[in-house]
């Protein structure tokens, strides 16, 4: 089967049950860490002690054809990632098994150093509300977990649209500046060292000027 090609979604069997400004609840999966060539798991407890905020990429399924080119967009930005105190994990239906020949056999992988990790029930991937019942596979969600464990970004693609990994960086920038200073906010194609918004009357009608 080709997910590309798959024009129906059934939704029904996959509630979303965590929303943006909620908290997560936790969840365990068991991995592929490419880092230690073995297997593991990943526990939102664990990432939340440390302190650390949480990216959960998924994707729909292993040995298919726009996921290991997002994966490998994903492994250039990586470093930047965990700069930010980001732990990344990639997350299918697929068993940890073929996570690991996967890995280990696609050309386009062979930079993926984060967590991959196994869904099979589809459990988590309901809970983020991306699970499709009628093919057993998660669409393309992206999510932000802060540290404290409240979703604070979420972005969902259809099976035939990849996504732009250096986005997913500007976005934990700007998440991560704000977990700073709770005061402020950040406009449109916000960067680092750009200026921000601090919302109020004076600048109700006139964001420009406050911007300038």
């Amino acid at each position: 089967m080709n997910p590309q090609n798959h024009l129906f979604i059934n939704m029904e069997s996959a509630p979303i049950t965590v929303s943006v400004g909620a908290n997560v609840p936790d969840f365990e999966m068991e991995t592929y860490e490419p880092t230690h060539a073995d297997f593991g798991k990943v526990s939102l407890a664990d990432i939340k002690r440390a302190g650390k905020w949480t990216i959960l990429v998924f994707y729909p399924a292993d040995f298919t054809f726009v996921c290991p080119t997002e994966l490998a967009d994903l492994a250039d930005q990586h470093e930047r990632l965990d700069e930010l105190g980001a732990t990344v994990v990639a997350v299918s239906t697929d068993t940890k098994f073929a996570h690991m020949v996967w890995r280990n056999t696609e050309g386009l992988m062979k930079n993926v150093k984060y967590t991959l990790a196994a869904d099979p029930t589809g459990a988590v991937s309901r809970m983020f509300g991306v699970y499709d019942s009628a093919t057993g596979l998660a669409l393309r969600g992206t999510f932000i977990i802060n540290p404290e464990g409240k979703l604070v970004t979420s972005e969902v693609n259809f099976y035939n649209v990849g996504r732009n990994a250096s986005e997913l960086v500007r976005k934990m920038e700007a998440n991560v500046h704000l977990m700073a200073n709770p005061s402020e906010a950040c406009p449109a194609n916000w960067k680092p060292g750009a200026k921000t918004l601090r919302p109020g009357k004076d600048i109700v009608g006139n964001v420009a000027g406050a911007l300038e």
